[in-house]
């Protein structure tokens, strides 16, 4: 075993070390090795990097690694959403970086559910986000046990979401967002965006690559044939940043690409791709312009379910989220002053997880979807219908004393589903700086005795405004039709409103 030893270009009292057998990790641009303890990875680039770039790298590593590490929430951020590099090395007039090694969990415990093949591999996002490796009559479908649920993705797409706005609360863009430079794992609901070298600082750091097919922004591809140096030459950045990022949800929630339809435009596959997904770019559910549809042939080609908007059509996303995806694939595609930030993503993804039912089908391979706002709502991926009462509680917030004003925030209600602080008020705001304290479930939701019943764990100002009474914690009310409950009488508090549904 060859371990060479490397010193840092930031502090030369820093001594890196790392394997050479010969056969280094290579990728796009780089050549990655692992330190004898496989803490972390050290990756050279496999050509010479100008002085701008070198400049960029100790950036990266040092003022914005340190504006994470002494920010607010930085575990989340360094130990979860981000493989951030934190120092940067030479050999032989060749940089490289030093990254974290990946967490166990992004890696493929089973893999193929017919081989192995892929067993210990990268659990890079492409695996969750193709149709093919979920159909369990392709010899190629990954087991059960590494896909999770519907749910899964949810948290996943919320925890892309806060690492994107992250970046851009800082000055910066990706670049390069895909599902090649994302790991996830669905089982524990995670997801880490790695490849954070190749960051853009406006105006001080150029882009290094200009994207990966399928997530380019249309205006990137539609200017690539001019020159680096023309000024109408549109390279990566935020804007474009905001264009993959719902690209990259609705692939991992609907497993469809969303401008890969039946139209073409050129019968030069070359041609067709730069026009397909940049100058003439078409929603494939663009409800106005059918021009884009996914044709019934090529599916029975693909042989997939997800292909088919017919049967999943992005509105099975929830009220909040087609909106956004309407934004961002009609109003923002040619227009990126349009495109929802970040932060407009995790909302609607954060309010459309409370909007979530279980499906009762226990083979259903989803197990859960979204409330459709209809008496007879059923599970848009097995077709089982819900059975029995269905609790639905829309949120308002004290305005001022006994004015009480709608939060276009709705709550779905099932057995033992828990009630959090930011349910109860609208000060504890649901994001990344959560406290421990703030995670406590406040109470939960019971069908005890054929009735829905709400456990109050701790919410001391709790009342039933419906019969003047004060429900104290460590008791419950019953949860019917027009009852009307007080969590909090704080400024900011907020009362749910219950309408129950039968079916």
């Amino acid at each position: 075993m060859n371990i060479i030893k490397v010193k840092s270009v930031i502090d030369p009292s820093k001594i890196y070390e790392y394997v050479d057998d010969g056969n280094p990790k290579v990728g796009g641009v780089k050549d990655v090795y692992f330190s004898p303890d496989k803490k972390y990875a050290v990756a050279f680039f496999r050509d010479f990097i100008d002085f701008n770039h070198k400049e960029s790298i100790k950036k990266i590593v040092t003022l914005y690694h340190n504006n994470i590490k002494n920010g607010n929430s930085s575990e989340y951020f360094l130990d979860e959403i981000y493989r951030w590099p934190y120092d940067a090395v030479e050999k032989n007039g060749k940089w490289g970086v030093i990254v974290p090694f990946y967490n166990g969990k992004f890696f493929f415990k089973k893999g193929y559910t017919a081989n192995e093949t892929i067993k210990n591999g990268e659990k890079v996002g492409k695996w969750f986000t193709t149709p093919s490796f979920r159909n369990k009559q392709y010899p190629l479908s990954l087991d059960r046990s590494e896909l999770g649920d519907w749910l899964s993705y949810f948290q996943i797409a919320i925890n892309i979401s806060r690492g994107v706005k992250k970046m851009h609360q800082m000055g910066l863009a990706h670049s390069d967002l895909s599902y090649n430079n994302v790991l996830v794992d669905p089982v524990t609901k995670s997801a880490c965006i790695i490849d954070i070298d190749g960051l853009v600082v406006p105006g001080l750091i150029p882009p290094k690559v200009i994207g990966t097919a399928d997530f380019i922004a249309p205006e990137v591809l539609k200017t690539k044939h001019l020159n680096i140096g023309d000024p109408n030459r549109i390279l990566p950045n935020q804007k474009t940043d905001l264009h993959a990022l719902p690209v990259l949800i609705y692939m991992y929630l609907l497993r469809r690409h969303p401008f890969r339809g039946g139209k073409i435009w050129d019968l030069d596959a070359e041609k067709d791709e730069i026009l397909a997904m940049g100058e003439k770019a078409v929603f494939i559910e663009h409800p106005e312009n059918p021009i884009n549809r996914v044709k019934t042939d090529h599916l029975k080609k693909w042989n997939i379910f997800w292909g088919d908007p017919k049967k999943s059509p992005f509105t099975i996303t929830g009220p909040y989220l087609t909106e956004l995806f309407k934004k961002a694939f009609i109003d923002g595609l040619h227009n990126p002053i349009l495109r929802p930030i970040a932060n407009e993503w995790e909302t609607a993804l954060l309010k459309t997880v409370d909007l979530i039912q279980p499906c009762s089908n226990p083979d259903c391979d989803e197990k859960w979807y979204v409330f459709d706002n209809t008496s007879a709502p059923k599970c848009p991926f097995c077709g089982t219908p819900h059975k029995g009462s269905l609790p639905v509680i829309d949120l308002y917030y004290k305005f001022k004393d006994n004015v009480w004003k709608p939060e276009n925030h709705r709550l779905m209600v099932y057995h033992n589903q828990y009630l959090f602080k930011w349910h109860a008020s609208r000060k504890v705001i649901r994001n990344e700086s959560l406290t421990p304290e703030d995670k406590k479930p406040v109470g939960y939701f019971t069908f005890y005795q054929n009735k829905w019943m709400l456990v109050n764990q701790g919410m001391p100002s709790m009342k039933d405004l419906s019969e003047n009474k004060v429900i104290p914690v460590n008791s419950m009310v019953e949860i019917r039709d027009g009852k009307k409950i007080m969590l909090s009488d704080e400024e900011g508090g907020r009362l749910m409103y219950i309408t129950l549904t039968h079916n």
